[in-house]
């Protein structure tokens, strides 16, 4: 048999051979990724529950860097080799696969809003093809806010951040910061219009804005551009959180999300049990119940901000 690997660079897609072993009853797995931070924990896992890749397991990969063309082009690849089950990871990436009308197993990750996108019928009882761990849940949206104007009192105009191509669903969000801002002194909210390119537009028209900060929504693309989008909120001196600790760990200010390991170990042992027979139908879809609030004070320090000490004690991980 032969395992193909799709990697996406620069727009282009570059197709890796690999010849494996022939083996009876050999499994297959299509995983589409925005970045391939998850790819050793789904490996960890499956091979944990016995699946020996090359043997009786082969994985096709298709990573996407959170741009949706490349993600549609990985979605009808990957659904071309008639994988038993895929794998996403990130709003952009399902939305992709179910825009192909695939009636594949699929198990996500990363994703929010899912009754909402019509992933699935309910959470206890998804009732289709699909199922999986959203990582996140509208109310957060309320949550960012708060946290926001508690390091940075000062804030009256807030930038959520998200790339507005269709597929990304961080729209959902919206309504909670809305409702949040309007009881705490925010008077604009201001949100990125057009293509992906309007997130930059969107940052620097904030720049000399008075009391600025900004909202990062969970995006696959600013995720995976992290490293870029910090440095240019660094070049404006604007205080903003996060959704996920990688953009503290590059020089983001805040961040309160979920922990991308156990997500993705939770959605990697339902990848397991649908390749052992399990219907994905009959797999609740798993709500976070737990979050990180990890603050960078060497970042808070560079842009001239007093952090209550009963705000760092709530800190899981505060970033010297």
């Amino acid at each position: 048999m032969r395992r193909r690997e799709f990697i996406a660079f620069s727009g282009a897609v570059a197709i890796l051979p690999y010849t494996a072993g022939a083996q009876a009853q050999v499994r297959r797995v299509g995983a589409l990724l925005a970045s391939p931070l998850s790819r050793p924990i789904l490996e960890r896992v499956l091979k944990e529950k016995g699946w020996l890749l090359g043997q009786n397991l082969l994985i096709d990969y298709c990573i996407s860097d959170g741009d949706t063309e490349e993600s549609r082009k990985c979605a009808r690849e990957l659904i071309s080799l008639k994988p038993d089950v895929l794998f996403a990871v990130t709003n952009t990436s399902m939305a992709s696969l179910q825009a192909e009308g695939s009636n594949i197993p699929t198990v996500f990750a990363m994703v929010s809003d899912p009754i909402g996108m019509r992933y699935v019928e309910t959470f206890a009882r998804p009732g289709r093809n699909v199922t999986g761990f959203t990582a996140f849940v509208p109310s957060l949206g309320g949550k960012w806010v708060s946290l926001l104007k508690e390091i940075a009192p000062q804030i009256e105009r807030i930038g959520v951040v998200y790339n507005p191509e269709p597929g990304n669903n961080s729209a959902a969000f919206l309504a909670s910061i809305k409702a949040v801002a309007q009881t705490s002194g925010v008077v604009s909210v201001e949100t990125p219009h057009g293509d992906s390119s309007s997130i930059e537009r969107l940052i620097v028209s904030l720049q000399d804005a008075r009391n600025a900060g900004l909202v990062f929504l969970p995006d696959a693309l600013t995720a995976a551009r992290r490293k870029e989008m910090t440095a240019l909120v660094a070049k404006c001196r604007l205080p903003a959180i996060y959704f996920l600790r990688l953009f503290c760990d590059v020089g983001g200010l805040v961040s309160y999300g979920v922990n991308l390991n156990k997500i993705y170990a939770g959605a990697a042992s339902y990848v397991d049990r649908i390749l052992r027979g399990a219907n994905p139908a009959d797999l609740p879809v798993q709500a976070p119940t737990e979050f990180e609030f990890i603050i960078n004070r060497n970042t808070a320090r560079v842009l001239g901000l007093e952090l209550p000490e009963s705000l760092l004690a709530r800190a899981d991980e505060v970033i010297e």
